[in-house]
């Protein structure tokens, strides 16, 4: 069985969607929506020209070209387009943030309720080959209880998009809703509790600064510490950094309880390092009685690797929605709650970074 994929967006994410699609077995992509001509025309290509292009999503998804639809259009765009396709019968990845509100996202969940084909929201961190490797070992139970949860990600700043939409608060839902949706969702999946309060001290200090867009100057946070406290008692923390261009490791997330800390590393993608060389991940076990510690590479595929920026995540999340479709039943590992809950963590961060104020949830 054979998957025909319809696309609504296709800038940047929307390529490594494509690319990703290529090279796993059984899915194609065989319709492209996209208000932006150049892209539709790239599109095409990197399908390999067996993509139809269309201007109109609706028309798109009326074409019966498609059996599965995925979002990755700009994030001010998630809220309409899916209240206009939750009424067709097709299953849905959608990409992260599911809104840039979570107003917007409880009304989507509203309208989805009660649906029979299911909703995915794309969160890539859950996937990379060393978190997958991390959480095995947690429900292992190398570590106990998870008790702390620390998240580092020092990298380069926000990429070039069509209309350089990804520069203003309105659009993306600021940087901490927009980029570390992906942490929230994966302190929540890791210390299977739900926040209850968050605090965070941020900046706009570097990047963007020099930039205008009709008279206005981008308004994204660039630089970050968040603290999360958790309903079971543990803690999360985030330290963001997004002008640390060449860092080895562009994430670090470590969890530790009584018995071990397990710290998966991962670098950044190869196009971004002064080699160009693509780098393995690692796995790091440190235990406390013992003291001992392993360190194991994490290897992936290559031709994984190279087919997009999120170290092989992409094609593995693409690799169990395709599952998940193919059986005809079943639950989304990532549902449009998991997608609520890491806007409304992230909403809250960037209220405490205006107010100085911790925000209760």
């Amino acid at each position: 069985m054979t998957i025909r994929y319809g696309l609504i967006g296709s800038g940047m994410m929307g390529q490594e969607h494509i690319r990703n699609l290529n090279l796993l077995e059984g899915c194609e992509v065989t319709a492209v929506s996209d208000p932006d001509e150049g892209m539709r025309q790239l599109s095409m290509q990197t399908s390999g020209g067996t993509a139809q292009a269309f201007g109109d999503y609706k028309e798109m998804i009326g074409s019966g070209l498609v059996d599965a639809l995925l979002i990755a259009a700009p994030n001010d765009t998630h809220h309409k387009i899916l209240l206009d396709v939750l009424d067709a019968p097709l299953p849905i990845l959608v990409e992260k943030p599911l809104c840039t509100t979570s107003a917007h996202c409880s009304e989507v969940l509203a309208k989805a309720e009660g649906r029979a084909a299911p909703v995915w929201v794309a969160m890539e961190y859950r996937y990379m080959p060393p978190v997958q490797r991390m959480l095995k070992e947690l429900r292992d139970g190398i570590v106990g209880t998870p008790r702390m949860m620390a998240i580092r990600e020092h990298r380069f700043p926000f990429l070039e998009k069509v209309g350089d939409w990804n520069r203003f608060n309105v659009r993306t839902g600021g940087t901490l809703v927009e980029k570390c949706c992906h942490f929230w969702d994966l302190m929540r999946l890791t210390l299977q509790s739900d926040p209850v309060r968050v605090y965070a001290s941020a900046g706009v200090d570097v990047n963007h600064l020099d930039e205008a867009y009709n008279g206005q100057t981008p308004d994204i946070l660039d630089n970050a510490y968040v603290t999360v406290e958790f309903a079971n008692g543990a803690r999360g923390m985030l330290d963001l950094c997004m002008f640390a261009e060449g860092s080895y490791w562009q994430e670090t997330i470590a969890v530790t309880g009584e018995k071990a800390r397990v710290e998966a590393k991962v670098p950044g993608p190869a196009r971004f390092t002064a080699d160009k060389k693509e780098r393995h991940s690692e796995i790091e076990i440190s235990h406390r009685d013992s003291k001992e510690v392993v360190c194991e590479e994490v290897d992936v595929d290559e031709k994984v690797l190279a087919a997009g920026d999120h170290h092989g995540s992409t094609f593995f999340q693409h690799e169990r929605f395709r599952d998940l479709v193919r059986a005809g039943s079943g639950t989304p590992e990532v549902s449009l709650e998991d997608g609520l809950w890491s806007v409304r963590v992230g909403e809250a961060a960037e209220e405490s970074a205006r107010t100085g104020q911790a925000i209760t949830l």
